[in-house]
């Protein structure tokens, strides 16, 4: 996950807090000290950290906290509420709606990834049901429209631009123009870079926004800046109407946290951060949220939005019978690994489950999690219906153990994991059993009466200490409420895929 590092610090610091025997002005001295390092070491300005720590000691005042008083939910929540006022700019950025057209022009220096975060963010939405289409208006940088051109080809976008024109300005009010005829809800123009803010940069995107009138505009910034990012987007905001900031190369970079803290202190709403070089290395940025993955209490409301995605609506209420009931097949572990697989990076999707640490799994490691899970599929293919279809772990037995390893060209002790796998998810998934469910069948609707008991009993031991114990889970409830909430157990239900 992105920023694993500075997470990792400051989950590490509140654990020791949390460890203590008596919390006293000495333990939280310490627990913010290391906050503090973490956050310095990520560059973020020493003047927001300074600020911080002033806050969090006025909300944390020990010597006037009533005796029974849990100090160290008090202290975690003063912590992240400082960490999403620090990166929050208090401002809404404008959102796209659907089958009306919008204007979308990106900015930005040259070697910043405009050209690719363009078509990421055309891929986006193509993936939530618009009809997205790319004009390329750099005639500055030689291959601009080639790779625009293989980028939308590749995520099968309709893309414009020209290998003989020189006027972006021509550029782009004839891509309006098409695209307009073809109606696209979704019409994004990338522009020129240069290598510096300089004066013609400036003047050519102002022209570019004076002839297509852009709903939008999207400054496109590299997070490995730090906090320089405040100069530059602050530059950039002043020669242009920058309505929204688009971090890239959060993925490898220490100074990625000093760099969303200083785009938000201009007041510049972040939209979202790119986490890699693929088409689908690209999180939407929403405060809370990310700061509650950022700590490993992770984002239930935001998993159940991909679930969301990647699941037809027809096949929710199966899945919701078969929860229900609490029989968990291979055939249905194998439905899950699909939508897994669909959802996008594996770490993106695990970080959002509460209790998993962003260390767990570094930016390496994905791939490795994902071969195994395609491992796992190739050893189900092997496998007739009456054994993907059992609930019977009897009927696994050794003739046909060494039948599947050889069908699927694994080893004899692949196929034994992949079984311990299953029956571990399925003695979770069993724990579901007797859950109430929605009329509708819809896993967004899931009922809202299930009870503080047996929520304790599905999540595993470790993800509910990581949550504070049962006092912990009924906080987030309460936090969550209404709709998130349902979300929140949808989202419980598929955490066994």
């Amino acid at each position: 996950m992105v920023l694993a590092q500075l997470g990792g610090s400051i989950s590490r610091a509140l654990a020791q807090m949390s460890n203590a025997t008596v919390i006293d002005e000495k333990v939280l001295g310490e627990c913010l000290n290391e906050i503090s390092r973490a956050l310095l070491q990520s560059d973020v300005q020493f003047k927001m950290v300074r600020d911080m720590q002033t806050n969090i000691r006025k909300i944390v005042n020990l010597e006037t906290l009533a005796a029974g008083t849990n100090k160290r939910r008090i202290i975690q929540q003063a912590v992240f509420s400082e960490l999403c006022n620090m990166l929050d700019p208090g401002k809404a950025a404008f959102i796209p709606k659907k089958g009306k057209p919008s204007v979308v022009m990106f900015v930005g220096l040259q070697g910043s990834g405009k050209t690719t975060t363009c078509t990421k963010y055309a891929y986006y939405h193509q993936r939530k049901g618009f009809k997205p289409s790319l004009v390329c208006a750099d005639t500055f940088r030689a291959g601009a429209f080639d790779q625009l051109k293989q980028n939308a080809t590749k995520a099968k976008i309709p893309f414009y631009g020209s290998y003989m024109e020189s006027d972006p300005v021509k550029i782009a009010v004839e891509g309006l123009e098409r695209f307009r005829k073809e109606n696209s809800d979704l019409i994004i123009i990338d522009t020129s870079g240069r290598h510096k803010q300089e004066a013609a940069l400036f003047e050519e995107m102002r022209q570019v926004a004076e002839a297509t009138k852009p709903d939008l505009v999207i400054f496109v910034m590299d997070g490995s800046i730090g906090q320089a990012a405040f100069d530059q987007a602050q530059a950039f905001k002043q020669s242009a109407a920058v309505g929204a900031v688009i971090v890239t190369k959060m993925d490898g970079h220490a100074k990625g946290g000093g760099a969303l803290s200083a785009v938000a202190a201009t007041k510049s709403p972040v939209i979202f951060i790119g986490t890699g070089e693929h088409i689908d290395e690209f999180e939407v940025f929403d405060v809370k949220p990310f700061v509650s993955r950022l700590l490993g209490m992770g984002d239930l409301g935001g998993l159940m939005d991909k679930i969301q995605d990647v699941m037809p609506a027809d096949q929710q209420p199966e899945l919701l019978a078969k929860l229900a009931e609490g029989t968990f097949t291979l055939r249905l572990l194998y439905e899950q690994f699909q939508n897994l697989l669909k959802m996008g990076p594996i770490g993106q999707v695990f970080s959002m489950l509460p209790g998993f640490s962003s260390e767990l799994m570094p930016k390496g490691h994905e791939k490795e999690g994902q071969a195994k899970i395609k491992r796992y599929m190739t050893i189900m293919d092997s496998m007739t219906d009456a054994e993907l279809d059992s609930t019977n772990p009897k009927l696994m037995t050794e003739s046909r153990v060494m039948r599947i390893a050889r069908g699927s060209g694994r080893q004899v002790r692949d196929v034994m994991d992949m079984l311990e796998e299953y029956k571990r998810l399925a003695k979770m998934w069993s724990k579901m059993k007797g859950l109430k469910m929605p009329k509708n069948g819809k896993m967004s609707d899931l009922s809202q009466n299930l009870n503080i008991q047996q929520m304790t009993k599905a999540l595993p031991p470790q993800v509910l200490k990581q949550m504070g114990g049962m006092g912990g889970l009924q906080a987030l409830m309460k936090q969550m409420g209404g709709k998130d909430m349902s979300k929140m157990l949808s989202g419980m239900g598929m955490g066994g895929d």
